[in-house]
């Protein structure tokens, strides 16, 4: 089971993620909770290089340093096509 989490975790390393955080800050009003201020965060991370090589060597393939480069762009042009949820 770990190793499922570990290999997850390092096919979203290599791929990329967009990550959204929401800061809501409240203030007791009449008795009531009331919203003041929400702040949303969105950041984009990259593909990340080192983690596609790991899961290509895993695969026993051997690949250039300007596939992987090739790949990494596909991937970010991926990543910039997609839509936050």
């Amino acid at each position: 089971m770990q190793d499922k989490k570990i290999k997850k975790a390092l096919i979203k390393c290599a791929t990329g993620i967009k990550s959204q955080e929401v800061v809501e800050e409240f203030t007791m009003e009449d008795g009531e909770l009331r919203l003041v201020k929400r702040k949303v965060t969105k950041r984009e991370i990259p593909p990340d290089i080192k983690a596609v090589k790991m899961l290509l060597d895993e695969t026993g393939e051997e690949v250039s340093d300007e596939a992987l480069e090739e790949e990494k762009q596909k991937l970010l042009n991926m990543l910039k096509e997609k839509d936050y949820d």
